[in-house]
């Protein structure tokens, strides 16, 4: 079974010179979920953006399907782009434009065929999906932290992606919108979408992971079934240093 994405001895540092990743190497397989998880400031949200193409790797390569996409042409580019979507940490809602036009653009730019009316039908369907029945014409300031990112976890359902990108997702949510989008991923997970995620949760950790990678000081520390982890009493290990919660 080929990976889905591939990272293959990634170093990537910040703008000060500080290293925060070190000849990383990790495969994720396509329709399962993997957990990356690690104490705070490890690595692990990197590690996913670099995934998902959003940071660049000073040297070593992540590959999609087995292209390098610091080398896709614009085809394959906005293919990618099109299968996959980014759940922001801090949800990473444009501050200049309302909540329909923040929607209204991935709709845009990947089915620019789309009419008004079906891009409003589709618009919708995923603020439904989510739950957030508030006014779309209004900007994000005016949203709470939970608000936005409901916002923003309707954005990455927009173009039905075959991968998701979710960095700590469920963090401003109450218990019943945080159980709302699980259950939206756990019905993602049933049509074989592959997952990628990070959190400190450990029932989400424990409920929706088919692998974890744990990441700490900018090394991939241990990378396996959830059920080897287990076995192996390494999440009560995470406990104790702080991974998860």
């Amino acid at each position: 079974m080929d990976n889905i994405i591939e990272l293959k001895n990634v170093f990537f540092s910040a703008q000060d010179d500080r290293k925060i990743l070190q000849d990383v190497s990790i495969e994720f397989v396509p329709g399962k979920t993997t957990a990356i998880v690690g104490p705070s400031g490890g690595g692990k949200s990197t590690v996913l953006k670099l995934s998902a193409g959003l940071l660049i790797p000073e040297s070593g390569e992540v590959l999609f399907k087995g292209k390098n996409v610091a080398y896709m042409n614009r085809s394959d580019n906005l293919e990618f782009r099109r299968e996959g979507a980014f759940v922001f940490q801090d949800s990473a809602l444009w501050a200049n434009m309302d909540l329909y036009q923040i929607l209204e653009l991935p709709l845009k730019i990947h089915y620019p065929l789309m009419n008004k009316n079906q891009r409003d039908k589709r618009i919708n369907e995923v603020t439904e999906l989510v739950g957030y029945r508030k006014d779309l014409r209004i900007r994000p300031a005016r949203l709470s932290m939970g608000e936005q990112k409901l916002i923003a976890f309707a954005r990455s359902m927009l173009c039905n992606p075959s991968v998701l990108f979710l960095d700590e997702w469920t963090e401003s949510l109450d218990e019943s919108a945080a159980d709302r989008l699980i259950e939206i991923v756990r019905k993602k997970q049933r049509e074989d979408t592959s997952i990628l995620f990070v959190s400190h949760d450990m029932r989400i950790i424990l409920d929706l992971a088919d692998y974890v990678v744990v990441i700490i000081d900018g090394k991939v520390t241990a990378h396996s079934q959830k059920e080897n982890m287990i076995s192996d009493l390494l999440l009560n290990d995470f406990l104790k240093i702080g991974i998860a919660s």
